[in-house]
């Protein structure tokens, strides 16, 4: 399984856990970043034991280099001094090196294209790490200004509606304190002399316009009770 694999199934885990509970994006965020340079340091520290183990084969191909040359130049100096048994014992040594050699050198061409492969993972995980923290920086900006908006849009909607609650209380209150000064004139008033000659005007002129109109009937009137006469003054 590939970095990129692991890492998305991570990743995935636990932002599918958070968007569950519905947690706020910022810390969405920063776990998905967290996860990221966690992954990257235990790449970083495979790499580092793929570098050691490959020096160390390194090394085993060097030795196993001047081991051949050793056993060959043994067979050589046994062949000079007329011992072929010598020389048969040292070529068959050298050929069990160079098997060994072999298998070293084929080992040590996968420790390095695994290095190869891991540094190119290293490089696209660090250029995928940057564009997050580069994305984060601007989506925490995003969610704080839209945060701060919300919350300055809710307390001005909420401190006008207060605001104009309370000035119908005022104008209501200013109603009531003029109501109660217009009926405070009022109270244990007697009525005006001039009050009573209006209602006398008004009852005379009531009073003609009855007569005008009996008048006018003349006998279609039926007869008046006595008890319905105006009394005479």
């Amino acid at each position: 399984m590939g970095i990129f694999s692991r890492l998305s199934d991570i990743v995935n885990s636990n932002l599918n856990a958070i968007l569950a509970r519905a947690e706020d994006p910022e810390k969405i965020i920063r776990l998905i970043v967290q996860e990221m340079e966690d992954t990257l340091v235990e790449v970083r520290s495979a790499a580092v034991r793929g570098i050691a183990e490959r020096k160390e084969q390194e090394r085993r191909v060097e030795t196993l280099h001047r081991e051949v040359a050793e056993w060959e130049r043994k067979a050589e100096l046994a062949l000079t001094r007329g011992r072929e048994d010598l020389a048969r014992g040292a070529l068959a040594a050298k050929s069990r090196a160079v098997a060994a050699l072999a298998e070293a050198e084929r080992q040590l061409a996968q420790l390095a294209e695994v290095l190869t492969r891991q540094n190119e993972d290293i490089a696209r995980l660090q250029a995928k790490l940057d564009d997050a923290r580069t994305r984060q920086r601007a989506l925490i900006a995003r969610h704080q200004t839209a945060a701060n908006r919300l919350r300055l849009r809710r307390n001005l909607f909420d401190q006008r509606i207060t605001d104009a609650f309370a000035r119908f209380e005022q104008v209501e209150r200013a109603l009531d304190a003029a109501e109660g000064k217009v009926e405070s004139f009022d109270l244990g008033r007697k009525a005006a002399p001039e009050d009573d000659f209006a209602q006398w005007e008004q009852d005379a002129a009531v009073q003609d316009e009855l007569d005008r109109l009996k008048a006018r009937l003349g006998n279609r009137l039926p007869p008046t009770p006595a008890s319905a006469m105006p009394a005479k003054g």
